[in-house]
Formats: C-alpha cells, sequence, structure tokens
C-alpha cells in the first residue's frame, strides 16, 4: 500500500509544530547517515552481568516448562506460524522473505525502502516478526530448562545470520523503531538464558559484530524516536528496548546517557499513554497487554541493574493490572476493542499459555493481587523469570476495594449477569492523539460473552497493510455491534491509521449498584446533525439483555443496524428474530434474539463483494462468521433489541 500526496497532507495536518520540527531535523540526519553513517566506539573487557538469580530456573512449573520445550522443538524442526502463514524454513531463515506473497524486500539503506509497499516489499509485518527474536527467546529459555547445547547452538547461528545479513541502517529491519526496541529485549533475554553455555560471551560481549549491531540499535533509537502523533505504544516499546540493552548492555560511552533518556522517556509516555484508571488510551485491549508487558520488562531490568525507577512508573503498571482484572471476563478474555496485530514485549512461553493469566500472575508476583481478582489456575515460564528480577516495592497508592464497572476517562463500562454473562459497552473517546491511528469507528458498540464464549461479537483486526478493502470493513461501523446512518461511518478514515474526524461519545448513565438490574446509557454525535443514542440493560434474573437505539434530531436517513455474532454461534433467522445455538466445553447452550421489527433482517456470513460476515481470532485471520444486519429508516421510532439467554 503506497501513499498518495493526499494522505501525506492529511497526515501533516494532524501534525503540531514540534512534530513537524522535530521530523524535519530526523530528515535531516537521515540524510546526513546515508553518507556518514556513525561509527561505533571499540570497547574490550566488558561482562555481562544482569544473570538470572541463583534457583529461578528449577522455579519454573513443570507444565509451563513443558509447553516450552514442545515449542522449541518445533522451531529446532523449522517449524512456525505468524498471522496465519505456516513457515517450514526456519532451520536457515531467509531474513527479508515473506512466505505470504513470495516477495524479498530490497536491499539498500534503510530509509529508503518502501516498506508500505506490498508490491515492492512483500508483507512487511510478516517480515518483521521473524526478527524480532522472540523465537530465540523460546529457544534460548529452553536451553536454560534443559542445558542441551542444541537449542544454544541454534541461536547463535540465527544471530550471526541475522547480523551478517541486516548490516546497520541497511535493508527494512531499520526503518521501524517498535522493532528495533522489541529486537534489543529480545537479545537481553537471550544472552541472560544463554549465560550458562560456554559460548554465551563469545556470542555477545566478544564479538565485535553483536557489539556493532547492539551500538547501532541504540544510536538509531536516540536519533529517531515516535513522535508528536506517533508517541503510541510504539515510543514505549523503543523506550523500553532502549532502556533494557543500556542496563544489561551498558558497555558503551553512551550507555548512562541512553539509560537516563529511555528511562525518562518511558516514565512520560507511560503515564501519556494511560488513564488514571488505568486503562491504555489508545483503547485498544492488545495493546495495552503488549504496554503492561514491556513495562514490567523494563522495570526486571533497572532492579537487576540497580537503577532506581520512578515511583510513577510503578503506578502506572500497578493501574494497568488492575485495570486488566478488572475488564476481563470470567475466561480471562479481555475486551476485543480497537486494533490488536499479536505483539508481544517478552516471549519465552510455549503454546497454550494464556497470556492475560500470565500477566496477571506476574502482577500478583510484583503488586500482589486484591481480593475481587479473578482466579489464575494456570502457569507461565515468563513470570517466574521476570519476577526474578524485580525487587518487591509496591507503590504507595489507593487501589480498588471493588471489583470496578465503569472506567468514565475511557467510557468503558462492563456488565455482568449470572452464568458468566459478560457485556462491554463503549461510550469513550474515538482514540488516542490526532490520528486515534490503532482505533475503530465502533461507538457505542456492545460486545456480549457468555462463559467466554463471544455472542455478539468484536469481529477483530485482520490486517493492517496490503487490503485495504478488509482494512476498512474490520475498523468500519458496519463491522460492529452499533448503528450507521447514510452508509457512512461515524469517524472519518484518512487512511489505515489515520482518522481526520473523530466522533465524541459521552457516558449519561453507568450504574450496576442494583444486583438485579445494571443500566448504561451513552450518545455520539458522529452523524450531525443527528445524535444516537443507545441505552443498554442487562437483567439478572431473566438473563436478559436490552438494547435501545435512537436517532435524535436531524433529516430521515438511511439505518443499519448491525450484530455480529460469534464464529461458534449458529443463528436461524424467521423474520426478526434469531434463535443462537453453541457449545461450551461439551454443552449446549443457547439464546433469542428479538430484533426491531421495524427493520428488514437478513443475514450474511462470509461475503466478499463487499466483505461482510467474518470474524478475525488473530492478526492475518480471519473466518466466517453470521452477521446480522437490519435496513431502514429514522422515522423518531426506537429499535429495540432483546437477546435473552436460555437455561
Amino acid at each position: 500500500m503506497t501513499m498518495s500526496a493526499g494522505w501525506y497532507l492529511r497526515r501533516l495536518s494532524a501534525m503540531g509544530p514540534r512534530e513537524v520540527g522535530g521530523r524535519t531535523v530526523d530528515a535531516v540526519r537521515r540524510r546526513r547517515w546515508r553518507s556518514a553513517r556513525p561509527v561505533c566506539p571499540t570497547v574490550t573487557g566488558v561482562r555481562f552481568t544482569a544473570v538470572l538469580p541463583p534457583g529461578t530456573i528449577a522455579s519454573v512449573a513443570p507444565d509451563a516448562a513443558k509447553r516450552l520445550v514442545a515449542e522449541a522443538d518445533r522451531l529446532m524442526a523449522g517449524h512456525a506460524e505468524y498471522f496465519g502463514v505456516p513457515r517450514d524454513d526456519l532451520v536457515d531463515p531467509d531474513w527479508a522473505y515473506d512466505p505470504k506473497t513470495g516477495r524479498r524486500a530490497p536491499w539498500g539503506y534503510a530509509f529508503d525502502v518502501p516498506y508500505r509497499d506490498e508490491d515492492a516489499v512483500g508483507d512487511v509485518k510478516q517480515i518483521w516478526e521473524l526478527s524480532r527474536h522472540q523465537y530465540l527467546t523460546v529457544l534460548a529459555a529452553a536451553y536454560a530448562l534443559t542445558g542441551d547445547e542444541r537449542y544454544a547452538e541454534r541461536v547463535a547461528a540465527h544471530l550471526r545470520s541475522w547480523w551478517a545479513a541486516n548490516a546497520p541502517l541497511r535493508g527494512v529491519h531499520w526503518t521501524s523503531g517498535i522493532e528495533l526496541g522489541i529486537r534489543l529485549l529480545s537479545w537481553v533475554w537471550v544472552r541472560r538464558l544463554l549465560d550458562g553455555w560456554p559460548g554465551a560471551a563469545g556470542l555477545f560481549e566478544e564479538n565485535p559484530v553483536a557489539l556493532r549491531q547492539i551500538w547501532h540499535h541504540q544510536r538509531w533509537l536516540a536519533a529517531f524516536p515516535s513522535r508528536g502523533s506517533s508517541a503510541n505504544n510504539h515510543v514505549i516499546a523503543e523506550a523500553a528496548g532502549q532502556f533494557a540493552a543500556a542496563c544489561a548492555f551498558g558497555w558503551f560511552p553512551s550507555s548512562a546517557r541512553w539509560r537516563a533518556d529511555a528511562l525518562r522517556s518511558l516514565d512520560r509516555h507511560l503515564r501519556s499513554n494511560t488513564f488514571l484508571s488505568g486503562l491504555n488510551r489508545e483503547l485498544a485491549s492488545e495493546y495495552h497487554g503488549l504496554v503492561l508487558e514491556l513495562g514490567l520488562a523494563a522495570v526486571a531490568e533497572a532492579d537487576a541493574a540497580g537503577v532506581p525507577v520512578p515511583a510513577t512508573v510503578r503506578i502506572v503498571l500497578l493501574r494497568m493490572t488492575d485495570a486488566l482484572a478488572a475488564v476481563v471476563d470470567d475466561r480471562l478474555r479481555p475486551p476485543r476493542q480497537g486494533d490488536s496485530d499479536d505483539g508481544y514485549g517478552l516471549v519465552v512461553d510455549g503454546e497454550g499459555t494464556d497470556r492475560w493469566g500470565s500477566l496477571l500472575a506476574t502482577g500478583d508476583a510484583v503488586f500482589g493481587r486484591l481480593p475481587w481478582w479473578p482466579e489464575v489456575t494456570g502457569t507461565d515460564v515468563r513470570t517466574p523469570l521476570l519476577t526474578a528480577l524485580v525487587r518487591p516495592r509496591r507503590p504507595a497508592v489507593s487501589r480498588p476495594a471493588s471489583r470496578p464497572a465503569h472506567f468514565a476517562d475511557a467510557g468503558l463500562t462492563v456488565l455482568r449477569g449470572p452464568g458468566g454473562i459478560w457485556c462491554r459497552c463503549d461510550g469513550g473517546p474515538h482514540g488516542f492523539l490526532s490520528i486515534a491511528a490503532h482505533a475503530h469507528a465502533d461507538a457505542l458498540s456492545v460486545e456480549v460473552r457468555q462463559d467466554g464464549v463471544d455472542v455478539l461479537a468484536d469481529p477483530g483486526t485482520f490486517c493492517y497493510h496490503g487490503q485495504p478493502e478488509w482494512r476498512r470493513y474490520f475498523r468500519s461501523t458496519l463491522g460492529h455491534n452499533t448503528l450507521q446512518l447514510d452508509d457512512g461511518d461515524q469517524s472519518v478514515s484518512g487512511g489505515p491509521f489515520l482518522w481526520t474526524r473523530h466522533a465524541r461519545s459521552r457516558v449519561l448513565v453507568a450504574d450496576t449498584s442494583d444486583p438485579g438490574v445494571a443500566r448504561w446509557c451513552a450518545e455520539h454525535d458522529g452523524y450531525l446533525p443527528s445524535v444516537h443514542r443507545r441505552r443498554v440493560e442487562l437483567t439478572a434474573g431473566s438473563r436478559e439483555l436490552r438494547i435501545v437505539d435512537e436517532v435524535r434530531g436531524g433529516p430521515r436517513r438511511a439505518v443499519r443496524l448491525a450484530f455480529h455474532l460469534g464464529p461458534s454461534v449458529v443463528a436461524d433467522l424467521v423474520g426478526s428474530r434469531a434463535e443462537l445455538r453453541w457449545s461450551r466445553d461439551g454443552e449446549d447452550r443457547s439464546a433469542t434474539l428479538d430484533l426491531p421489527g421495524e427493520l428488514s433482517w437478513r443475514a450474511h456470513r462470509g461475503e466478499s463483494e463487499p466483505p461482510l460476515g467474518w470474524y478475525s481470532a488473530g492478526f492475518g485471520r480471519k473466518e466466517p462468521a453470521t452477521t446480522l444486519i437490519g435496513t431502514g429508516f429514522t422515522d423518531g421510532t426506537e429499535f429495540t433489541t432483546v437477546l435473552g439467554f436460555h437455561g
């Protein structure tokens, strides 16, 4: 996907003067570095001291270790899957190859590589993902757990191969700061987990090639931070990786300055990226997880190196952990809100490990769980490794006495009912910063589950680059459980990561104090002069969810009301009533969805021209799912939908 001149103008209009000035300085520096690359200083006699405390590996639960080793063995055989695309070439990977399109990214000066152009480069996320080297942290962890040197030797071979194929400032892997930051964090953990291997020092601190790569990564991050309207999760990954490397690999004349600057950036941007309630300001649930993982990993490096961390860093991470504990459903699944690209901060676990349970387990070890937190029964490798480095130091800050249901600053409300009924209501800001890069046009949408099963589902994300029609669909108003007017989105898109007009929402009622009936009401102005108002009531006794939509003011307009069902839900639609069926753990479940009779209803499933009726369980993956669309007009009437759970 190449960007037009119009996109650049729209993008420029979203920047303030300070950001424009900073980007101008960046452009000048890139031009200068083309002909005069910075030279890495010579360092000798350095040692790696940020090792795990004795006994850490022995504290890993046997079942978590078993999953990790099984994952490592798959990788050793050359097998992996990224974003729905299998790979069987990991014994000796081509670092510029995209298995999805079959293309190879071009070589050359990094800032000349057109990484957004799939025709020239391929799917850049497929190329970048392997080079985050998080599969190498898995192999290194397998060595630490088993002592089998095959894992360590494979890690060393791949690192040497990558360093040889990706000279500093050359090629696609030097174009994005988030990739450099996460890669540095992976290298820190690879070195730590290989510490017992005789070749570890020769691979890292005694290896001039490794030293040059580590220095250039940090120099790049110091020179080209994400700025202004782009200072979202990317800048946190950049700061966390820079900080981790400057702590663990503090071998260079600039290390102290890089460490101090990265810590200031991390502190500042953790606060700016997080509501006081603890939810991530991008309102994209998986980025909440990514930022929390990065922050916890950075604190672990600070404590391992004896570097004091501002209290505000730990306070933000504590609030984020409590917020996560508050919003997950009974199966520890968070909302599926906003963009998701399956990004992780640190990977040392095998398939089948629950990401959110792992984060809550780490939060429990670092901050202490509250009585209302959901129970975590699974195990993971990452928690004992991280918490072995973190010094017990709980911030002196008040924490919720009971489980929060309404997050006023984020506009997110969770209604809960008997039998594991969970309903997320969205009345918050459109997104974060002027471009709201990872937002969807989903104001007033609802997401409903029972016992962790998606009933009224948020369809997800599916893709970022290369497939613009699918990108538009999955973040559109019609692609969410809300109401659309005149076939348009509530917020106006200016590109795949750019919104030029943001719908403004406000929550009017969020009352969960009555155990019998929970109520929520909100409205947004995305369709001025009309205003869309929605009321939601969850009645515990009848296990009934009532949704009332009203369009207030403005002319007569075309309406489409969408309800997206989860992929495991089967629907029989007759007129304006849909009978829903699914199963959970071998038990049949059912519900009735009574839809507004004022609209004409039709079921859609797996349609491509245009896209409609899809669910994306993860980035790069999609599967058909039933979407119910009601069409009609605003005639001053209310549209009432009732979802009743049986049994």
